[in-house]
């Protein structure tokens, strides 16, 4: 499997590599990949731009590779569209699989969000007010996990994967 790395325009936290992490934009770079329509999916999320480059995800899919990516409701959307529009032969339509992972609890959510330590109390209901409307989503996606117990959801989600990888053979 390989990781999407997605392009942001927002600033890096601390300890973030660009290029590992995010790819890290300035607006007027975003701006001019979505021109090119360089983007699978792109969308506006707490106030940053968010989007996931389509080649490097087409040049996995077609060398075998699932491809893994973390993204919001939007994007996910935007990502299905993508799928359902496209080619037959495209690699998109052919691997596509959305999972919603979900928190146990919006109290649980503002707990991780306070212990990380990395948002102000503004960004964190910014956040949270997001996660309500996102939530409100789930029911768009084949698959729900609920992120109670990491060990526990990443189990859910391989059984998952193994599933629909199984349909696709």
């Amino acid at each position: 499997m390989r990781y999407s790395v997605s392009c942001t325009t927002r600033p890096p936290r601390a300890g973030e590599v660009d290029g590992r992490d995010y790819h890290f934009l300035t607006p007027e770079q975003f701006e001019e990949l979505v021109a090119r329509r360089a983007f699978l999916e792109h969308a506006t999320v707490h106030g940053h731009r968010y989007g996931t480059l389509r080649a490097p995800v087409a040049e996995a899919l077609n060398a075998g590779w699932d491809v893994l990516m973390d993204i919001d409701v939007q994007g996910a959307a935007s990502v299905r569209r993508a799928s359902l529009e496209a080619p037959p032969a495209d690699p998109i339509r052919r691997a596509f699989l959305d999972i919603f992972i979900r928190p146990p609890s919006l109290h649980e959510l503002r707990r991780r969000l306070e212990h990380r330590g990395t948002d102000s109390p503004e960004v964190i209901e910014r956040r949270l007010a997001n996660a309500q409307v996102e939530l409100a989503r789930e029911g768009e996606y084949r698959h729900v996990v609920v992120n109670d117990d990491l060990d526990r959801a990443v189990a859910e989600i391989e059984r998952i994967l193994d599933l629909e990888r199984s349909r696709r053979a």
